[in-house]
């Protein structure tokens, strides 16, 4: 049988390691835990700024990167949402930190942060929504939440290689610290006053959610600059987790147009 063609050839992926995929994630891999990247697959088709930012990044990390063709990255991830660019990193090492992705940004960050969702179906679709939506990390406190396990990453469809998931140990003061960096801390909560939509999300944004029938607990409830609620129309008082993170990233995205 011939052999098949060279582009159409897909890496071998030893143990211990694992594929992920986009700048965002990508990027954040490099600047956090350098030498946890093997290796980088990046697309020709790309030559714009964003790209040689990238190589500039990828080669002070000295991280071999191997020109590849979109086709080839297509199978490799089983997506075309790679953004031209695939990393083969350590699969034991996933902790990240969100200065780090905060840094790859070119534009005002859009952060998903989660107080204590315990449903992994939940953070899972709540994965997808934030890469959809184009956050750029996904933040949540390393107690009293689920985690990253293998329910979360198959719900995730892909998400959990594409959005950095960062866990922390206190989530008040990682609020602190986002509001220390230029980012407006905004919580959902059903008995807030002002609506979703009389917030300005063209700044640098993070919403808070709470855990499923719970909400914020009091400390994140305090922390945040301003608390808002989705408006609700029907005989339902609340909306699932993912639902409602849907709702107001897209809303954050219609604002920045």
């Amino acid at each position: 049988m011939a052999n098949a063609p060279e582009h159409a050839r897909l890496p071998h992926q030893p143990a211990g390691s694992r594929l992920i995929y986009g700048f965002h994630a990508v990027s954040a891999k490099l600047r956090q835990a350098p030498e946890s990247v093997f290796e980088v697959y990046l697309s020709g088709d790309r030559k714009d700024a964003r790209v040689k930012k990238f190589v500039a990044l990828a080669e002070a990390a000295g991280v071999r990167l191997i020109p590849s063709e979109g086709e080839r990255l297509d199978a490799m991830v089983g997506t075309r949402r790679h953004q031209g660019v695939v990393a083969r990193v350590d699969a034991t090492r996933r902790e990240l930190k969100l200065a780090d992705v905060l840094d790859s940004l070119d534009e005002n960050a859009l952060i998903l942060v989660l107080d204590g969702v315990q449903d992994p179906h939940n953070l899972g679709a709540c994965l997808r929504v934030a890469d959809a939506a184009g956050a750029h990390a996904v933040v949540a406190p390393k107690d009293r939440a689920v985690g990253l396990n293998a329910t979360a990453v198959k719900v995730a469809s892909g998400a959990a290689d594409t959005v950095p998931y960062i866990t922390v140990t206190n989530l008040a003061r990682a609020l602190r610290e986002m509001q220390d960096a230029g980012i407006w801390v905004v919580g959902a909560a059903g008995e807030a006053e002002k609506s979703l939509y009389d917030i300005d999300q063209k700044v640098a944004l993070a919403w808070v959610l709470g855990a499923e029938g719970d909400g914020l607990r009091r400390l994140t409830r305090e922390t945040c600059d301003e608390l808002a609620q989705i408006p609700m129309h029907g005989s339902v008082e609340s909306l699932n987790v993912s639902v409602a993170s849907g709702i107001c990233l897209f809303e954050a995205r219609r604002q920045r147009g």
